[in-house]
């Protein structure tokens, strides 16, 4: 309403001046519209375009085989959970990574998830490929074949998931490699007294797309279900 008045206004001001002879009334019309409208902006949210700065994002250490049979890992951020029965999660790599090209030879894969000690050794083998470089040779860290799966996996790193790929989806400049948890083996040191791994005792951390780097983990906010209950209140 208060909009309206005040158009209504610029129209009698323009009027009087005669400034609907040449056309700049509707100039004048147009141009308080405009203002208005980047006021009501102003107010939003602002908009950073379609891009992959969603955060933040795991840090998963992918295992692999290559043809001969030497072992590679890579580090990836595009990975989650995407299925309880059966138990399955994924990881998306473009084609030209060695390690698409290994998990489409031997169709499977571990995933090795890293203490904040080792995110030093997270980052390295994220930034070479395993064409040029024998990257447990280069870092020193172990390969251990699986039994269960045709993959090897991180012996220093306290949580691996052993993978079978089921399945792959093609997404624009990435595959999705889709592969069924066949087990997952954790350090009895990060275990919690019901048996599943602890964040607070294995420290892993998470990487922000847009800065490049890596954090760890902050303390506990609560029990999800207490939190739930605070907000039934408000």
């Amino acid at each position: 309403m208060i909009r309206y008045f005040g158009l209504i206004g610029i129209l009698v001001v323009l009027f009087a001046a005669g400034s609907w002879q040449d056309g700049s009334l509707s100039k004048e019309l147009e141009s308080a519209e405009l203002a208005g409208y980047g006021q009501n902006e102003a107010e939003e949210k602002a908009s950073i375009g379609a891009r992959t700065v969603v955060i933040p994002t795991p840090v998963w250490v992918i295992g692999s085989y290559d043809k001969e049979g030497k072992p590679n890992v890579m580090t990836s951020s595009w990975v989650g959970i995407c299925s309880s029965k059966p138990a399955s999660l994924m990881t998306c790599l473009r084609e030209a990574t060695y390690t698409h090209g290994n998990i489409m030879e031997r169709k499977a894969f571990t995933v090795n998830i890293a203490s904040e000690s080792l995110a030093h050794m997270a980052a390295y083998v994220g930034r070479v490929s395993g064409r040029n470089v024998d990257k447990f040779q280069k870092t020193g860290l172990t390969p251990v074949k699986s039994t269960l799966v045709d993959a090897p996996y991180i012996k220093e790193f306290p949580l691996v998931v052993e993978c079978q790929l089921t399945k792959t989806v093609e997404v624009g400049s990435h595959t999705m490699f889709i592969g069924e948890i066949k087990d997952v083996k954790a350090d009895k040191p990060i275990l919690s007294e019901t048996g599943v791994p602890d964040v607070e005792k294995l420290k892993p951390f998470v990487f922000t797309p847009g800065s490049s780097k890596f954090y760890g983990i902050g303390q506990s906010l609560g029990n999800v279900s207490a939190l739930a209950k605070e907000a039934e209140k408000k």
